[in-house]
């Protein structure tokens, strides 16, 4: 797998403040578990790339589970600030729903290609969720498990305005979130660049479905 994130800097010392030493070990770890998966890293590597002693990585840390958590962790948090930044576009009053709904899809989508932390914690999650599930608490409270609840959110008022006619907003959420991704997935497994005319075509297709199926009538 390609790194993703960038490698820490080789000057980095002992000496550095405790945040900043804090957060080279996080990002070197990012890197090192995107390379190797959890089994195949190790805690010598991680503290060669941060340019710190692996008791250092110990004290900052713990054990490497501590530091896969804390890495998915903080990889999670940048990822769903991005989310919730686009989030608040979401038209929840518009005058065409198909439009702007559309307009909103391609925003999304665009965060989905060009956000590395979001790659990296799929890629992890495909690879390593089902052996280490345990790895894994701190992105389904802070990732789906704030994300999908957030769109559910905007999608109930949309129902209750009228545009939509709605039974379950969370199940409505995901659908509508699954039908965004399914390729873009196919084209990021495949290692494809999408251009940005087929993003407005995955955008549009995706909504016309959803609204097929929920929009009023």
């Amino acid at each position: 797998m390609n790194n993703i994130f960038p490698a820490a800097d080789s000057g980095l010392t002992e000496d550095q403040a405790p945040h900043t030493k804090r957060q080279s070990i996080l990002d070197a770890a990012a890197v090192v578990f995107s390379e190797d998966g959890f089994a195949g890293a190790s805690i010598d590597a991680i503290a060669s790339k941060a340019g710190v002693s692996r008791q250092t990585v110990y004290n900052q840390h713990g054990d490497k589970e501590k530091l896969f958590k804390a890495v998915v962790a903080d990889i999670t948090d940048r990822s769903s600030a991005g989310f919730f930044r686009i989030l608040e576009s979401f038209p929840v009053a518009p005058a065409d729903l198909e439009a702007e709904l559309t307009v909103f899809s391609v925003s999304l989508l665009r965060k989905a290609l060009c956000d590395p932390n979001g790659r990296w914690l799929r890629k992890l999650v495909e690879t390593e969720g089902a052996r280490y599930p345990e790895l894994f608490a701190s992105w389904r409270e802070y990732g789906p498990g704030k994300k999908y609840p957030a769109v559910a959110a905007r999608l109930a008022q949309l129902a209750h305005a009228g545009y939509l006619e709605l039974d379950d907003p969370a199940l409505a959420a995901r659908q509508f979130m699954a039908l965004l991704a399914t390729d873009l997935r196919n084209d990021q497994q495949l290692g494809r660049s999408t251009p940005d005319a087929e993003l407005q075509v995955m955008a549009a297709n995706a909504v016309k479905t959803f609204l097929r199926a929920f929009g009023r009538r």
